[in-house]
Parts: structure tokens; sequence; C-alpha cells
């Protein structure tokens, strides 16, 4: 009886032992499944990507400017009378010569009208003692006439003369003072608000009317530190300097060229002023409205320039993935110089014709492989 119970707890053992390595292997797997769908397989990550250029570059500064009119005129008037009608738009175009402004002509006509009068009767003068005058010479010379009485004769004749040229002055500045009675615009510009409106009493060379400005072209005023002024002057001097003009909140630039740079430096801001011409064509800019403005300053020769959205910025310092012909990403540490616009001058970690990753940079490691996107 104890030999069979024995042979029953060893039977017991065993299966218990099979169980139990059947159950280890089980989970085993199971747990190597698991793992299995824990770690994924290596993706592609697509990016876009730049080549590295080496040439010469400009080096840019921006700053903020201002547009400002080219030239400013507050109208007047040369005579002084009753504003009767105004014949512009505020705030509309106006080309030269345009009438802005009519006043009462009545009094100035007046005037004209008086003065051609008196050039009339003192031409019918003259031509009577031109006529006495051509009557005395014979009667003189057969002593019918004194030669006191000729020389009168010749007198009153030189004084009407001179008495005609007197009147035909005074016809010619009450004619002009006539057309001053309507008020035209100097030059193309802009109309601002009337100062006076009809009705009003303007007086000569006092009252201010209205307000012109021109605007094409229009000036980019801005102001840059005198650090920068050897490099403009350098540029300056090699030809135009292009100047980009943007609006706030606007992506496409306006080309304008640099017009003036001013003789002395600010001493309380250290800066100098210079201004930009624009053809402001369309009438982009107005009078007073900020700009950002980009200027070149200096010009580097034979420098590995990068678009700046390549750069990424690390503790260590700044780096930029680099794609090789297999496809593979490498993080490399780059020295970073000046900006020129919207690239970076690298001067030392990458050369010429290398392609950089500039977009989809997050989702990169070092090693990573790459898809380059159409177009980058």
């Amino acid at each position: 009886m104890p030999q069979k119970n024995s042979r029953k707890l060893l039977l017991t053992a065993v299966v218990l032992l099979l169980v139990g390595f059947g159950a280890q292997q089980f989970w085993r797997g199971r747990a190597d499944a698991a793992s299995a769908q824990a770690t994924p397989p290596a993706q592609v990550v697509p990016v876009r990507v730049a080549t590295a250029q080496r040439g010469d570059i400009d080096l840019s500064l921006k700053v903020i400017g201002s547009a400002q009119a080219w030239s400013t005129v507050t109208v007047q008037s040369r005579v002084s009378g009753q504003l009767q009608a105004l014949s512009f738009k505020p705030g509309g175009h106006v080309a030269s010569g345009d009438t802005l402004i009519r006043l009462d002509p009545s009094l100035l006509q007046s005037q004209l009208d008086e003065a051609q009068g008196n050039l009339a009767r003192d031409q019918a003068q003259y031509a009577n003692a031109q006529a006495l005058l051509r009557r005395y010479g014979p009667l003189l010379k057969d002593g019918y006439v004194a030669k006191s009485a000729y020389d009168a004769a010749k007198a009153n004749a030189g004084l009407y003369a001179a008495a005609m040229k007197a009147d035909q002055a005074a016809v010619e500045l009450a004619r002009t003072q006539l057309g001053y009675a309507t008020i035209r615009a100097p030059f193309d510009g802009i109309a601002g608000a009337p100062l006076v409106y009809p009705g009003a009493q303007v007086s000569a060379n006092s009252t201010d009317l209205v307000v012109l400005n021109q605007v094409q072209p229009i000036h980019i005023r801005f102001a840059v530190p005198e650090a920068e002024l050897a490099g403009l002057k350098a540029a300056h001097a090699r030809g135009a300097v292009p100047v980009s003009v943007r609006l706030p909140g606007k992506a496409a630039p306006m080309q304008a060229t640099l017009d003036f740079i001013d003789n002395a430096v600010d001493a309380s801001t250290g800066t100098i002023q210079l201004k930009a011409r624009y053809a402001n064509l369309h009438d982009e800019l107005t009078p007073g409205q900020f700009v950002e403005v980009t200027l070149p300053t200096a010009r580097l020769t034979r420098v590995v320039t990068i678009p700046a959205v390549a750069l990424q910025n690390s503790p260590r310092g700044s780096f930029v993935f680099v794609v090789d012909a297999d496809g593979v990403v490498h993080q490399r540490m780059v020295t970073v110089g000046s900006g020129a616009g919207d690239r970076v001058v690298v001067g030392k970690g990458l050369d010429g014709g290398e392609r950089v990753v500039t977009d989809g940079q997050l989702l990169l490691v070092d090693g990573a492989r790459v898809r380059v996107l159409a177009g980058g």
C-alpha cells in the first residue's frame, strides 16, 4: 500500500511539472509577442530640403521706417477774394494744372476792364499826339508854327507813349490777377480735406486752402546706426542700393532705391537719417505709414549660406540636419554668422552643395531615414 501511494505522488509531481513548464512557455510567447508589437519598425520621415550655396552675399539690416510725401504744399491764393467753389474731391487724385478752387472773379474782372479802358484812352491820345506832330513838322519848316509849339506836341506824344506802356503793364497785371482767381494744382498729387469752404473770405498769401501731397514717387524715411554708415557708403559707391520695403502683415515686399544719406549723425541717438525712393504707382503707400525696411550693409564673398528655417538650436549650440546620398540624416553642429534676408551665413560645419532639412526637423533624430518631398 505505501508503494502504491508513492507511485501516485510521483505521477502527480510529473504532471504538475509538465503543466508548469507549459504555462511558462505560454506566457513567454505572449511576452515576446507584446514586445514585438511595442517596438515598431523604423519609419521613413518625409522632409523638405534645400541646398547650401557658396557665393557672394550682401548682408542686410532691418529697421522700421515711415512713408513720407515726396513733397507737401499748403495751397494759398495769390489774390484776395471770396471763395466761390471747390473743384476737387477730398482725398482724391489731382493732376498738375487741375482746378482746385475758384474765387469770385467779379472785382478782378472789373479791374481788368478798367485797365483796358485806360489803355484804350491813352492809345487814342497818343494817336492824336502823333498826328499833330506830323502836321506840325512841315509847318515848322515854313515858319507857320513856333518851335515851342512843336516841342510841346512832341513832349505830349512822348507822355502818351509812356502812359500806354504803363497801361499795358496794368492790363497784364490785372489779367494775371484774374487768372489767379482760379487756383490750380502745382503737381500731381492727393488733395486733403478743404481748410475753407465756399463763401469764406480769402486773403492773398495768407489763408490756407488745402494741403496737397505728392506721393508718386514717395519717400521712405528711416534711420540706421552710425556703425553701418561705412558699409552703406561702400554699397552706394558700387551703384544703386536696393531697399526692400514691406508693410506689416504683407508678405510681398516692394522694391525701392536708396536716394538720400544725411550729412550728419544725430548725436543724441547715434543714428543717421536715410531716405529711399519708391515709385508708388498704385498708391500702395500713404504718407505716415510705418514700414519694415531691409537694406544691404556689407558684402561677403565665397561664403556658405542656407535658409534660416534650416537652422535648429540646442543647449550645445546651433545645428542642422544634413541629408546624405542614402537618405539618412546626420545632425551636425554649425557656426552661424550674419543674416541676409531669409538666409544665414554658415561659418563652419557645412559646405556648398550639401542638402539640409528645412521642414520636418521635429520628427528627426540623428541617423533617421528620410524621404525628400517634391519641391524641396
